[in-house]
């Protein structure tokens, strides 16, 4: 039986690294395109819960919501597959998605999603270029990532972020999240009524070295491939906490009327 392939993106359903993405992925299995109508770049892992979604088909195996990427993975596996798909690959996103970015990125969360589904997920994306994107090497890698997925899975609830540097890459890496001190750059302007308005920019970082980060893999010319998760605890954290909590006292009684 052939493999099933949910794919989705954030950058929409018109965008041609989702395409080129789901032409690699049919040497693999069964592939369907469940994407948005328009950009939902930086959208993170929002769901829409306060308005009706709807399902489109534009070719063959492929459809437009218009929602977010979460939206997306949610409506497909539950109007499109009878049993669960075998694997959800999100992208090729147009810009890394390393580090910090992973929590405002709508490309992560396709994947996250899959994750939380109980599905084997990768999110894919491909470092910014200036002219016309050749997303040829990162198609190339999501394939040969998701081929190793498909047949030696992956731990529970674990999805794989992977970033491809331009140009061919020297191979893989398996990588951590990198660090970084980000200065957040807003740009304050006056509308013509004299009342300021603001972009919000991509600001200033300040990346902490690490010879194992998803960015300075790609910094030096290779493939990150990122192990995730959604549990966001800081085990390490624990002790701290307990100790804290536990020399809190107890809450005060209500005031009696």
């Amino acid at each position: 039986m052939n493999k099933k392939i949910l794919v989705t993106n954030d950058d929409g359903v018109r965008s041609d690294g989702i395409h080129m993405l789901a032409e690699a992925l049919r040497r693999l299995g069964d592939v369907v395109v469940v994407a948005p109508n328009i950009e939902a770049s930086a959208i993170g892992h929002a769901l829409t819960l306060r308005r009706p979604l709807r399902m489109e088909p534009i070719n063959d195996g492929v459809y437009e919501v218009d929602g977010t990427p979460t939206d997306c993975v949610n409506i497909a596996i539950s109007q499109l597959y009878s049993t669960l798909p075998d694997l959800v690959v999100s992208g090729i996103n147009k810009g890394h998605n390393l580090g910090d970015d992973v929590t405002y990125s709508g490309t992560v969360a396709g994947a996250m999603e899959g994750a939380l589904l109980g599905i084997p997920a990768i999110a894919v994306s491909l470092a910014r270029t200036h002219g016309a994107y050749n997303f040829e090497h990162a198609a190339a890698a999501a394939a040969a990532v998701a081929r190793g997925v498909l047949v030696r899975g992956l731990p529970s609830r674990v999805f794989l972020n992977i970033n491809v540097p331009e140009g061919r890459p020297h191979g893989l890496r398996a990588t951590v999240q990198a660090r970084r001190n980000h200065v957040t750059v807003v740009n304050e302007r006056i509308d013509p009524r004299h009342r300021p308005y603001y972009w919000i920019e991509e600001g200033e970082n300040d990346w902490e070295p690490h010879d194992q980060s998803d960015y300075q893999a790609v910094k030096d010319g290779y493939v990150s491939v990122t192990p995730l998760q959604p549990d966001l605890t800081a085990h390490d954290a624990m002790p701290a906490v307990e100790a804290l909590t536990s020399g809190a006292g107890a809450f005060p009684a209500p005031a009696s009327r």
